[in-house]
């Protein structure tokens, strides 16, 4: 089917087909990530934030794709999750920037908007990496400028855009050695070509995948089974406080001639006298309103004089929990695996409030605080350590399910401080958080904490005294000071920097590097903290994981005192799932 032109309706149908694509694959794209742990989530986070985008797109149809194109990067730029999910948001964001204002786009347009995609996703990544998403789409762009010369149909364009895609995936290995060594193909770029693989045969009028361009390189590995557990599931019911999750529209307009002048300050100290997570944006004629509350009644009271209320929603976010927990039981049962790409929403992330943190209510704050911290953990032992170390507010999140955009954006928000410091402690949040802070128009610095230890370091470092630059730089210089470890067990057989590793063993990581495997977990961390150990280190912190042994952690404890008497140690309970120990040297 020839296309000379695509309008709004075409685009939506590319992006509604490349999210289907997209989500039937996610796993195999989960499969595909280089470690052998249990947390790979390239394809969940690609697939959430996929979903994200094509919630706002069908919330706001238009016929003309330059609309289309901003509800889509909207959605995007808003549900971005991880690293792969934020390099997807600023390659479409680059694509609704070009295609602004147009009702409709030939083949060279669309082809200066893929590029333009591409210029936007690289001045987004600090230090752009070749072998990876970028390099995909990259290639891709570079190649539709070529053929939007010599042909009009925007379908064929597309077509040569996927085809392309695939051809630079399968030589991702020679570009980045690590994939060669274990034998895939980058992950991000395999998402990417599934969603261009979608779009192409959207506009062609076709839906059937074509499983010969979708042959994967290092056949010996098989998608990896699903977790059967969602991280969703290791959150306790009872701590979702504020559980009625509200969203709703003031029609100002609606509203007659009698209703007051919004005061937005007033308004947003009404909500949080029994709320948080509270987002107040307001134009001339509409108010949107989100905020999670104990008492609905007095959240629609505190609205009703400013307008009329629309497309009201009222979710109990303890009844979503429990159903959750209900189906996860029932999976298990069955024998059943639950897909982790169809659990989305409610506890994806849940706010924890610290002693200033969202959770106080505003008439007990005569002030805003001069500085804020808002951490990422998982973990309930992990979060009560940060809380307790000028740790504001705790997103519940890190390896597992990692934190959107938005839900740092609903964070910032909610914390009355003028300056606020983000600790993202996963190096596949940092930029999710790096985002949410360039959107937020409060002050926000991103520490770029790559790891819990990490995090905890910089949260110690900080000193309420001094100014935000110097703070930025303590907490930074406090948090490379530290090296650290994590020990969890492989969820496949492969081989990385001479490292032979069997489905089932556990693994010892030194910062990014796999230095250890055994089928013996007390041997492993053995060897791994001889290893960090050898650089010198006055002092070891130990966060024992749900599933860590307390006999085995007593031997531990011994083994460490005997081996390195010189070093001092700490052990706290972090309860942090699918990693039975974490350790940090200073």
């Amino acid at each position: 089917m020839r296309k000379r032109f695509i309008n709004g309706s075409d685009f939506a149908g590319m992006a509604l087909l490349g999210a289907e694509y997209l989500q039937a694959n996610a796993e195999q794209v989960n499969a595909l990530n280089v470690f052998p742990v249990p947390d790979g989530d390239t394809g969940t986070n690609m697939n959430l934030t996929m979903d994200s985008g094509v919630r706002e797109l069908k919330s706001k149809p238009s016929p003309a794709i330059g609309k289309a194109a901003e509800a889509l990067s909207k959605g995007l730029l808003m549900g971005a999750r991880g690293n792969s999910g934020v390099i997807l948001s600023q390659l479409f964001r680059g694509v609704a920037k070009s295609l602004s204002g147009l009702e409709q786009a030939d083949s060279v347009q669309l082809a200066a908007a893929l590029q333009h995609g591409v210029d936007t996703a690289y001045k987004a990544v600090v230090k752009p990496v070749e072998g990876t998403i970028l390099t995909v789409a990259k290639e891709a762009a570079r190649h539709a400028v070529q053929i939007a010369r010599r042909t009009d149909d925007a379908a064929e364009l597309m077509r040569e855009v996927h085809r392309k895609a695939h051809e630079t995936l399968q030589r991702t290995p020679e570009m980045l050695p690590v994939l060669k060594q274990v034998g895939v193909v980058d992950s991000g770029g395999q998402g990417l070509v599934y969603i261009y693989e979608g779009f192409w045969r959207s506009l062609a009028g076709e839906g059937a995948a074509d499983t010969a361009l979708i042959a994967q390189p290092g056949a010996a590995i098989a998608p990896r089974k699903p977790e059967r557990t969602s991280a969703q599931s290791r959150l306790e019911t009872e701590h979702i406080e504020y559980l009625y999750d509200m969203e709703f529209f003031i029609n100002r307009k609606l509203g007659g001639s009698g209703a007051p002048p919004f005061d937005e300050a007033a308004f947003r100290k009404a909500l949080g006298r029994d709320g948080d997570s509270i987002i107040v944006i307001a134009d001339d004629d509409i108010i949107k309103v989100h905020v999670h509350s104990r008492r609905p009644g007095d959240v629609l009271n505190y609205a009703l004089p400013y307008g009329e209320l629309t497309d009201l929603r009222i979710l109990n976010m303890r009844e979503q929990h429990r159903d959750l927990l209900h189906r996860e039981d029932e999976a298990l049962s069955s024998g059943a695996d639950d897909d982790p790409g169809s659990v989305t929403g409610l506890a994806s992330v849940e706010v924890l409030a610290g002693p200033t943190g969202a959770g106080t209510p505003p008439e007990q704050v005569h002030e805003w605080a001069p500085f804020g911290i808002i951490a990422v953990a998982l973990g309930e032992g992990v979060a009560e350590i940060f809380r307790s170390s000028n740790v504001d507010i705790v997103l519940s999140g890190g390896q597992t399910m990692n934190p959107s955009t938005e839900d740092f954006l609903k964070a910032i928000e909610s914390l009355p401080a003028e300056h606020i410091f983000l600790l993202p402690n996963n190096g596949n949040i940092v930029l999710a958080a790096e985002q949410a802070a360039e959107l937020s128009d409060r002050q926000v610095t991103v520490i770029p904490t790559r790891t819990i230890p990490q995090g905890l370091a910089a949260a110690f470092a900080f000193k309420e005294e001094e100014d935000a630059e110097r703070n930025a730089e303590w907490m930074k210089a406090a948090a490379e000071q530290v090296r650290s470890g994590q020990v969890t067990h492989a969820v496949r057989d492969t081989t990385i920097d001479g490292v032979h590793i069997r489905e089932g063993d556990y693994i010892g990581i030194s910062e990014k590097t796999i230095v250890v495997s055994s089928g013996d977990l007390l041997e492993t961390c053995r060897q791994l903290l001889n290893h960090m150990l050898e650089g010198g280190g006055e002092l070891l912190t130990v966060l024992t994981g749900a599933d860590a042994d307390p006999e085995q952690t007593a031997g531990l404890s011994d083994w460490i005192a005997s081996s390195w008497p010189d070093v001092e140690l700490e052990i706290h309970e972090g309860g942090q799932p699918l990693y039975p120990y974490l350790f940090a040297v200073e």
